[in-house]
């Protein structure tokens, strides 16, 4: 695939600019990313590109011949999502050449996340380099740079402290409920959702002393796999509304659509427990919880900016560290990009007709 005469771009939209609600509009199912792959496919331009899409952001990395060539791939993004064209274009950043390698390598390695030092970004990093690899979008430029940009990225985790602490959402979420209910050990949790991010914040919590926990997931074997792992019972995902009552923290972690648990189920569960709390983590994006959950006596519920707010306590000991670890990425960025440059054909760093695109217009 070649890029002759391209340039490496980035744009996207993050926690930066993109409020929770927007990044909930902005989420890429592997399903939409398909069909936004078949609509790219059908109008040409891109030689190369791959798309992060976290709970934090939805960025695309690529090689382009023109700025127009981006211009529809954002248009395309747009139509598919049902987005305002204008909404995104307020939150969405666009970077070429060097600037655009240098945010790759500093979102790899952490140091761009709403937890600062998080260490899940690096694993969806790969995930997103591997998924372009098997569309068959991933070229000569993108092959380097995420393979460099691993490399780098580990290098600044090593050589840095930028991950002590507190630094992933489960880790954050289990110190929230220590500070609630004192002990987790008599607390019962319920899971929903059996995938990676459900896995590990069911795991923190057993590590720090939870020993009932159950798990209902859209997938009942799912659920009986990671309930025979962890040692926890399983439970049928459609009943999990009706039984809201019985646990006292709810780990909400699908990837469902839209809402799981509203307003009406959980008053419904607080009518048969007034005076025991309920608290809910609700991990996913789209949001798995009612936001108005929140407006009801003795209900916690927290989303995932809640949480990143919390970690900022704990952020001191690592914001030493971000100094040296943003001159390490520009240094290892600025070793790379000659030989990027090549490979893009002499493509400009970001300048010419190429600087006039640095922001996406609002």
């Amino acid at each position: 695939m070649s890029a002759a005469g391209g340039n490496f771009f980035h744009l996207g939209a993050s926690h930066h600019t993109a409020p929770l609600a927007l990044r909930e509009k902005l989420a890429l199912t592997p399903e939409k990313t398909a069909l936004l792959g078949a609509r790219i496919g059908a109008t040409g331009g891109l030689r190369e590109w791959a798309v992060l899409s976290t709970c934090n952001r939805v960025e695309f990395y690529g090689v382009a011949g023109t700025p127009a060539d981006i211009d529809r791939l954002q248009a395309e993004f747009c139509a598919l999502l049902e987005c305002s064209p204008s909404d995104f274009a307020g939150a969405a950043r666009r970077t070429f050449g060097l600037e655009a390698l240098r945010h790759l390598l500093a979102v790899a390695t952490g140091i761009d996340s709403q937890m600062l030092g998080e260490t899940e970004i690096f694993g969806q990093v790969k995930d997103a380099y591997a998924d372009a690899q098997r569309r068959g979008t991933a070229g000569p430029v993108l092959n380097r740079a995420f393979q460099k940009t691993f490399q780098a990225a580990k290098f600044v985790r090593t050589h840095t402290a930028i991950t002590e602490g507190q630094v992933s959402v489960a880790s954050v979420a289990v110190d929230l409920a220590l500070k609630i209910f004192g002990e987790l050990r008599t607390v019962r949790v319920l899971l929903l959702g059996a995938g990676e991010i459900g896995e590990k914040t069911a795991r923190a919590f057993q590590s720090r002393g939870s020993e009932t926990l159950t798990i209902a997931s859209r997938r009942l074997e799912r659920s009986m796999e990671l309930a025979q792992a962890l040692a926890a019972a399983a439970l049928p995902f459609e009943h999990a509304p009706g039984r809201l009552a019985e646990f006292d923290i709810v780990l909400c972690a699908t990837a469902a659509p839209g809402v799981i648990l509203t307003h009406d189920a959980v008053a419904t569960a607080m009518r048969r427990r007034p005076a025991r709390p309920l608290f809910f983590i609700d991990l996913a994006l789209p949001r798995d919880v009612e936001p108005e959950v929140a407006k009801l006596p003795n209900v916690f519920l927290y989303n995932l900016d809640d949480l990143a707010k919390i970690a900022e306590e704990n952020r001191a000991a690592r914001e030493t560290e971000m100094a040296h670890a943003q001159a390490m990425v520009a240094e290892k960025a600025g070793a790379l990009w000659p030989r990027m440059e090549q490979l893009c054909g002499g493509g400009a760093a970001g300048g010419g007709q190429w600087s006039k695109t640095a922001h996406t217009p609002g």
